[in-house]
């Protein structure tokens, strides 16, 4: 037997010891496999009680079983559930007996959605929303993953598709059957109307979105800046727990360190790097090196510098050319005993109106342009201010509203092409009608691929069910 026409099996439920564990069975032999193990075949859908037995007729556990006959059921094939003992014993024993049946293996990495997909349950952006569902860190990360599980995105590809093919379907019955009477002489103008107005609605999508695919990855942040200026302190103080190593001396952070953050909802990867400075040393230097790659990779840097210190040039040695560049003004609490208060006093008045009131955005260095913010990294000062300001960024980057559609770059470059297509084919109007239908075949193929679905034959369903050609 082929392997996609065998039974598969495979844990569902989190990794022994657990209370209570799933295995799940799909496929031809699930029947067969309940008859076998449970004793009988319980009624469909319904938690029944059962005593499991291997092969031989050893016990293996008392087990809630479940049937789901085809084709409801999750994968779209015969699925049988055994809620057994979590026990890594009793899970083994399971699998041991389920092993012992023909045609029956344990699932490869994805199969059951693989599966899922094969047979219509799901279409392929549903599959990556269940996928992005389980791998979700943050809450914005799985409300985003659960609505393309919903089909936020497959819904409105499918209704896009069905336009087009509509709009083909015009086209073609111009082109095929001029002759019938049925079928009206102009069908060009209303067929690119339709099209122009999808476009316009594709590339709304497109524009809303921005870049709401890199929610899945996460914002990067890179803390630079000189040796000693207190950025292993700052991502402690983010991170609110010991990460990296803190020392008086410079140069005790030579390799980058990286920390995941939920930042209001939001993923961020925070990296402490190496203080940028010139050194004979060539530990340190690999160090700067991976300083500066890393900074210039990264979407947001924090460069921090002391509290009465000017930015240094190494700001625009060390930073990327795209990624904006905060200045955190350092060690604001360590300002002379005279100037303390009128320093504090500053800090206060300069952070709270840094947020500017409205957007959530840091004021800006008259001079260089760069928000700059006034904060003590080990006294805990100013540090409110800037999670409110880096989560403000975040949402601004990521695009908020709940209605993105778009969330992997796969889906952003099939909606791109879709809609070069879409253009291709208003532009053609004058080059001949056939031209015209070739760019809405392949426009309609692109969505398709995004929903896994490719099937250019049902333009002619359009044609016979619309005009009633062929009677």
């Amino acid at each position: 037997m082929h392997p996609r026409e065998q039974t598969i099996f495979a844990l569902a439920s989190g990794r022994p010891p657990t209370a209570i564990a799933i295995v799940r069975v799909s496929g031809p032999c699930a029947p067969e496999a309940l008859r076998a193990i449970a004793g009988g075949l319980p009624r469909p859908r319904v938690a029944t009680l059962a005593r499991l037995r291997d092969p031989s007729g050893e016990a293996i556990d008392d087990a809630m079983v479940l049937w789901f006959p085809a084709p409801a059921s999750a994968t779209g094939e015969d699925v049988a559930e055994f809620h057994i003992h979590g026990g890594r014993a009793v899970q083994a024993a399971l699998f041991a007996a389920l092993a012992q049946l023909d045609d029956v293996r344990t699932a490869g990495p994805g199969e059951f959605t693989q599966r899922a997909f094969e047979n219509g349950k799901i279409d392929l952006t549903e599959a990556e929303g269940l996928d992005d569902l389980i791998h979700a860190d943050t809450d914005r990360q799985r409300r985003q993953a659960l609505r393309q599980l919903h089909g936020l995105l497959g819904d409105k590809a499918r209704r896009w598709r069905q336009q087009i093919i509509e709009a083909a379907a015009l086209i073609e019955a111009g082109i095929d059957f001029a002759d019938e009477d049925d079928v009206p002489d102009d069908l060009m103008a209303p067929a690119l109307s339709r099209v122009a107005a999808l476009r316009d609605e594709i590339e709304a999508t497109l524009g809303a979105s921005k870049r709401s695919e890199r929610l899945r990855d996460g914002l990067v942040v890179a803390i630079a800046g000189a040796p000693n200026v207190g950025k292993s302190t700052l991502l402690n103080a983010l991170a609110r727990r010991e990460v990296a190593i803190v020392s008086p001396h410079a140069g005790t952070t030579r390799d980058l360190i990286e920390v995941q953050l939920d930042l209001d909802g939001y993923p961020v990867t925070l990296i402490d790097t190496a203080g940028i400075r010139e050194t004979d040393d060539p530990v340190e230097q690999e160090g700067v090196r991976r300083a500066r790659a890393r900074a210039g990779e990264a979407d947001l840097v924090l460069w921090l510098v002391d509290g009465e210190e000017e930015a240094r040039p190494e700001i625009d040695a060390g930073a990327g050319a795209d990624a904006p560049v905060w200045i955190l003004r350092n060690k604001i609490d360590l300002a002379s005993r005279d100037s303390a208060c009128d320093s504090v006093a500053a800090e206060r008045q300069r952070n709270s109106g840094m947020l500017d009131g409205e957007d959530g955005r840091p004021l800006t260095d008259g001079s260089a342009g760069r928000p700059r913010l006034f904060l003590s990294a080990a006294s805990g000062q100013g540090m409110s201010e800037l999670t409110a300001a880096m989560a403000g960024f975040a949402g601004d980057y990521f695009g908020a509203g709940e209605g993105v559609a778009i969330a992997r770059q796969r889906h952003r470059d099939l909606l791109r092409a879709t809609s070069e297509m879409l253009r291709r084919s208003i532009d053609a109007a004058g080059a001949g009608e056939e031209i015209v239908a070739e760019e809405l075949r392949l426009a309609a193929r692109e969505l398709g691929r995004l929903l896994g679905r490719v099937d250019i034959e049902e333009v002619f369903d359009v044609i016979f069910r619309e005009f009633c050609i062929g009677k």
